[in-house]
């Protein structure tokens, strides 16, 4: 009983993008199965659109899918490829909206039905924000799902407006130090790499412009449909380990990811934070070392980033502090682990 409880309340998705990432891969006549073992997936998931898949085996798969093609912007590439309709009743709801802005305030609260583990959040202020946050799933170990959720953002703006409409700003929290000319085009701006959040932001101007497909009596009928879709899709928002680690990432680089601190941004105490870590069976230090080991590997695979940097980033006041704390994490060098990937 508990197993089955503790399954029903792992965040799942539609599954379209994990979809669309086989059928690259069969194209590519990749041998698949190993990466569907890998990422604790059937083929039946990905042959049946009735299959919901769990965010965390999605995002795993389009790593995996990813590194063997190889394709270090796969996300991208599925999101300019993928018919945004598969999205469901979440698209017809956002695509017959009066405007803009009453879509983007559609998808934030509906986004949920198709992607349990992503939470949407829309700003309006001096212009239009639209934050991607993630729900019981690591956003450490993603890439390719997040840059896929903001380049169908883009398209699906420019598909509704009928104009080339272009985000005047995106930020994303991982990091990349360079984009390919025809990446930049798709989304049409400067990426802040390594950001504190996982952002789009649209000039306010945008969100009164009108939609191709409005239609307000369809749109009112599908809302109805969307709030009791939503009511029944109840689930948990994720283990405490997964919220530590979720906002400790972006803290690292500043130097601020203090226990404290971090409990105070989860709206909690420090002892009760070591509390429920404990009930998980984990510690803060525990898993800002795992965090910083992670990161560090992935860095190390920048070629062109400094170790200097990677150091920074990873929050250490000095080089030979990480040198010390990777040594005594892998029993090699950072040096050692560039080298031999």
């Amino acid at each position: 009983m508990r197993k089955n409880a503790r399954f029903s309340s792992l965040p799942t998705a539609s599954g379209a993008i994990a979809r669309a990432a086989y059928a690259l891969a069969l194209q590519a006549r990749l041998d698949v199965g190993p990466l569907l073992k890998f990422s604790n997936l059937i083929p039946q998931q990905l042959k049946n659109s009735q299959f919901r898949i769990p965010v965390r085996n999605q995002i795993k798969f389009l790593s995996a899918v990813a590194d063997q093609l190889p394709d270090p912007f796969l996300g991208i590439h599925i999101a300019e490829g993928i018919d945004i309709r598969e999205a469901g009743l979440v698209y017809y709801v956002v695509a017959s909206s009066e405007t803009l802005g009453d879509a983007l305030r559609r998808l934030a609260r509906y986004s949920g039905i198709t992607n349990e583990g992503l939470r949407i959040t829309c700003r309006e202020r001096k212009d239009i924000s639209v934050k991607f946050e993630y729900l019981g799933v690591s956003r450490l170990s993603d890439r390719h799902q997040m840059e896929c959720f903001v380049a169908i953002l883009i398209r699906l703006c420019r598909q509704l407006s009928g104009l080339t409409l272009s985000p005047s700003h995106v930020k994303l929290t991982h990091r990349r130090t360079e984009l390919p000319t025809e990446i930049k085009k798709v989304f049409g701006c400067n990426v802040a790499f390594g950001s504190d959040v996982d952002e789009v932001i649209y000039p306010r101007l945008a969100k009164s412009l009108a939609t191709v497909n409005a239609d307000p009596y369809l749109n009112s009928l599908l809302v109805r449909y969307c709030e009791e879709a939503l009511s029944n899709r109840s689930m948990q928002s994720g283990a405490w380990r997964l919220k530590v680690e979720n906002a400790i990432a972006p803290l690292l680089p500043h130097g601020q990811a203090k226990m404290e601190e971090i409990a105070r941004r989860l709206g909690a105490s420090g002892r009760t934070l070591t509390r429920v870590l404990a009930s998980e069976g984990c510690t803060f230090s525990g898993i800002l070392d795992t965090l910083r080991l992670d990161l560090a590997k992935s860095y190390l695979t920048e070629k062109n980033l400094p170790i200097s940097e990677v150091a920074w980033l990873l929050g250490f006041q000095d080089v030979s502090a990480f040198f010390h704390a990777f040594k005594r994490w892998t029993g090699k060098t950072p040096k050692q682990i560039r080298l031999a990937s």
